[in-house]
């Protein structure tokens, strides 16, 4: 989909090579084999594994890797900052050095890089019909892009285009602050600060943050909560269950309705802080399970709101990532291509 920084010219000249690629989140580890030959790519074995159940990436990769080839190079997303190949996991109580893997596993080629620059390598593996538009901006749209995704927490990424191709870097720009814009988000951003302390987006726009706006709304706006609802986010996750039940209750509506804002909000600053006229990308778990929900609640409006900057932000394509494997495949291009 997007000419990246590697070029067909520096891939794989030696034939099949295969990479362990890896997509480490708080809730779960996904984790796939990968035979790649230039863009010929074929998943041997993939899995996933509750985080929360391990105490290392390495007793994952041991259960994975029984009985498989061993593979020539090793490539993992990991959500949190990422420095000279260590990393602690933002929500989860892990520490990964790329240094301590390669030796676990015999791999010479370990690399661990931010689970949303791998997100931004994955675009070169997709397809049109691995995204959908939701907002049409240019019909050539030129110069940088961005990578917006909701999930567990809240990532953001950039894409710096050279003219030719594209180089994705990592951010941590959702823990930036949270800004207000009206009387019930000054009122939401006390709530959370009595709460949290600091109010970063990631407070909001996450599946946790679909939660707190649910319980601000509750406690401080006095909506009814009904109670087969109550029954319905105790079995499981909470996001899930409010965004299907936007048509049963006004709650859930209004929930969602904040949260779509929100969003559309953050990736308005996203592109403008960015200059991404090449596109933003909307990845994560949450956007592609509510796709109705970005034109019932009007989110290119919302977009489509900062002022003398209008007319950059019409000009700007946004794409919600369908393919739940594009990190992954993000990290088996990175780790391929080195």
């Amino acid at each position: 989909m997007l000419p990246l920084l590697f070029s067909e010219s520096n891939k794989n000249k030696a034939g099949d090579i295969l990479v362990l690629a890896g997509d480490v989140g708080a809730t779960k580890t996904n984790l796939a084999l990968f035979k790649m030959n230039d863009d010929d790519v074929v998943a041997l074995k993939e899995d996933n594994y509750p985080s929360q159940q391990y105490k290392s990436i390495t007793q994952i990769t041991d259960d994975f890797l029984k009985d498989q080839p061993h593979p020539e190079a090793c490539c993992i997303g990991v959500a949190g900052p990422v420095f000279n190949g260590k990393v602690k996991l933002t929500n989860l109580s892990w520490d990964m050095d790329s240094n301590k893997i390669a030796k676990h596993l015999s791999i010479e080629n370990v690399y661990l890089i931010n689970d949303l620059e791998a997100t931004a390598y994955g675009l070169a593996m997709l397809t049109d019909k691995d995204t959908v538009v939701i907002h049409k901006g240019s019909d050539a749209p030129s110069g940088n892009a961005a990578i917006i995704a909701p999930g567990t927490g809240l990532g953001e990424a950039g894409l710096y285009f050279d003219g030719k191709l594209y180089h994705p870097f990592a951010t941590e720009g959702g823990h930036t602050d949270f800004a207000s814009r009206d009387k019930t988000d000054f009122e939401l951003y006390e709530y959370l600060q009595n709460k949290f302390g600091h109010v970063s987006y990631e407070r909001l726009i996450s599946g946790p943050g679909i939660f707190n706006i649910y319980q601000f709304l509750k406690e401080e706006k006095k909506l009814e909560e009904h109670g087969w609802l109550v029954d319905e986010i105790n079995k499981g996750d909470a996001a899930a269950v409010i965004s299907k039940h936007v048509e049963q209750s006004p709650l859930c509506d209004e929930t969602m309705r904040l949260f779509i804002r929100f969003l559309a909000h953050e990736s308005a600053n996203l592109v403008l802080k960015m200059k991404a006229t090449g596109g933003l990308f909307i990845g994560g778990g949450i956007a592609p399970q509510i796709i109705p929900l970005f034109e019932k609640y009007q989110f290119n409006t919302s977009f489509v709101d900062s002022g003398r900057m209008n007319h950059l932000l019409e000009k700007v394509t946004v794409r919600i990532i369908l393919n739940t494997k594009t990190a992954m495949l993000g990290a088996a291009y990175f780790g391929a291509a080195r």
